[in-house]
């Protein structure tokens, strides 16, 4: 069942119980790895392996993710400055036990690419945040995967 979630604001990033924070050199641009994530909304289920379907809502303002296995979200944006940061807030899910999540994209050049820093702030129950601080690894690895083919998407 749908539920609606605590609305955070972007310092939730910083504050949240919850902080799993992952980064990945590209070798793509950061306005390149920019306008994929930010303009190019349906394109992430061609590289992000958990996302099944995505789509810009309220003009660019929204999203609507869902994950594969069901999971899914309505996304405001939060943040999305060219070639620096693209950051959303989830406001209604039907994950059980999340109160609050906020997800930042932060872009640095690296070189001649990016460094990509993806930070996954979230609020739950006690059950919830020991899953997730228990997935780090897992949560890890699919940003390192999903990076690695956005990359190749990118400078295919």
């Amino acid at each position: 069942m749908p539920q609606q979630l605590r609305p955070v604001g972007l310092e939730f990033v910083e504050t949240a119980p919850v902080r799993l924070v992952f980064a990945r050199d590209v070798s793509a641009s950061p306005e390149a790895v920019f306008r994929a994530l930010a303009e190019d909304v349906p394109g992430w289920s061609e590289w992000f392996r958990a996302v099944a379907v995505a789509r810009p809502t309220d003009g660019g303002a929204g999203r609507e993710v869902r994950l594969k296995g069901g999971t899914r979200f309505q996304e405001t944006v939060l943040a999305a400055k060219e070639a620096e940061v693209y950051a959303y807030r989830v406001d209604v899910t039907n994950a059980p036990g999340l109160r609050a999540l906020v997800e930042e994209w932060r872009l640095t050049p690296a070189g001649t690419g990016t460094r990509v820093q993806w930070t996954f702030a979230a609020d739950g129950t006690a059950p919830l945040r020991l899953v997730l601080k228990l997935a780090r690894a897992g949560l890890g690895r699919t940003f390192r995967d999903a990076a690695t083919a956005l990359d190749r998407r990118l400078c295919a």
